[in-house]
């Protein structure tokens, strides 16, 4: 929970009695962006105006602090946010610091809609779209947290790699970094793997991302050596969808003999699995530790699936680490064998598949089959997990700031990343 106590830090604190607001837009003193970038200081604010287009190529180079962050706020004007357009990268923080960067839309920057090189930075309430090489891209230099929250990116990456998001972190720069990305909805790629991290610790909370073009969640160790840490990743809450022929998720690393070395945690996801692909989650060379609880893995189709294919695992203590409890999966499915108490069936009971609404319906195999006591493998705990999904992912779409759905699971916990919303009488007898 540490970048959303940033992020409410960053909203609540006072600024400074220097701090400076600047006006953006048509009629304003400051047109666009550029004219402002050079004059900020710990606790200015800039306003832009909505309903107005501006120009990309905005490079930010001055930096907040903690106590005193720079605000760049879109003010949406006809229900419209302003729009920043074309350029080479859109917005780019450039060793720039302790900024919030919210009520935009960003599209058509030939080679980066967002470049992020800077640290505890947040990205809010943003549309990023129709950027043909790389969507959001953090670099492996000289930055540091980074939180994204009702963010959506779409029709962004083209070969050979770019990425809707594609993110990363300086472990020596920032040790202890987290990359932090909840409430967003990644789609429609137009190349490229939905999400792809080599951050040091990945939060992965309340998302809905559907890849249909690589994968939807990729988080692999860092490019060309390893870490000095372990990187470690909780993916809680979550809808991840791949209709391609690829697994829905990788972890450890994308090439030979590296990886993160790290524990990876899924709870109460949501895992639709294409009908051409066998396999969920793909672990390749360097890690640790996988747990996974309270998901559900089902294939278009009905088919069974593979949930952890190993064949280019590098388990660094020699062996596989693995733990799980409370699953559902599509009978006839291969589970590691350390799993407990998984449920298995022919159709896990959504409401509407076919619509996209994954509730379970009324008389659901996953309403009360999940469980709140989950186990890592013995010796294994992951680090600061979040204890249980606290919110649902946004439907398909990016809800506003601040109206994202708390998630109200009973006592007994029901499965996937949605709960069962129908009456009371409806839940199984005896809950």
């Amino acid at each position: 929970m540490r970048l959303a106590l940033l992020a409410a830090i960053v909203v609540c604190c006072a600024s400074p009695a220097n701090a400076m607001s600047y006006q953006v837009g048509p009629g304003k003193t400051y047109q666009t962006l550029q004219q402002v970038t050079d004059l900020l200081k710990p606790g200015d604010v800039v306003e832009v105006a909505g309903d107005a287009t501006y120009p990309g190529n905005v490079t930010l180079t001055k930096s907040g602090t903690a106590e005193h962050p720079i605000t760049i706020r879109g003010l949406r004007r006809n229900g419209r946010r302003p729009i920043i357009s074309g350029g080479e990268i859109g917005v780019h923080f450039a060793e720039a610091n302790y900024y919030v960067l919210e009520g935009f839309e960003i599209e058509r920057a030939s080679a980066r809609g967002i470049r992020h090189r800077g640290a505890f930075n947040v990205i809010r309430d943003t549309y990023v779209h129709d950027c043909p090489d790389q969507g959001i891209l953090g670099s492996d230099t000289m930055s540091g947290s980074l939180t994204l929250e009702h963010v959506e990116v779409a029709r962004c990456g083209g070969p050979p790699g770019g990425h809707q998001i594609y993110v990363s972190t300086d472990p020596v720069a920032f040790p202890g970094a987290v990359f932090r990305m909840q409430h967003c909805y990644i789609h429609d790629a137009s190349w490229g793997n939905a999400v792809k991290s080599r951050c040091e610790r990945n939060e992965i909370y309340y998302n809905w991302v559907e890849s249909n073009s690589l994968r939807a969640l990729v988080l692999i160790g860092r490019d060309q050596e390893a870490g000095p840490r372990p990187m470690h990743s909780d993916v809680v809450g979550n809808v991840l969808i791949n209709t391609t022929d690829l697994p829905v998720v990788q972890i450890g690393h994308d090439g030979r003999y590296l990886g993160s070395r790290g524990r990876y945690r899924f709870v109460n996801n949501t895992f639709l699995v294409s009908e051409d692909c066998p396999t969920a989650i793909q672990a390749r060379w360097q890690l640790e530790s996988v747990e996974m609880h309270n998901n559900v893995f089902y294939r278009i189709g009905g088919s069974p699936i593979e949930i952890l294919n190993e064949d280019t695992a590098d388990w660094i203590t020699g062996r596989r680490i693995c733990a799980g409890q409370h699953n559902w999966v599509v009978e006839g499915t291969a589970c590691p064998p350390e799993w407990t108490d998984t449920i298995a069936g022919t159709d896990p009971g959504f409401a509407d598949l076919a619509a996209y609404d994954l509730h379970p319906a009324a008389g659901s195999a996953l309403i009360d089959a999940g469980t709140a006591k989950m186990s890592a493998a013995p010796g294994y705990p992951f680090p600061s997990p979040l204890a249980r999904p606290e919110f649902l992912p946004p439907p398909r779409g990016v809800e506003p700031v601040g109206r994202a759905r708390p998630r109200l699971d009973p006592e007994e916990v029901d499965l996937g990343a949605f709960p069962f919303e129908g009456e009371p009488a409806d839940r199984p007898a005896g809950q």
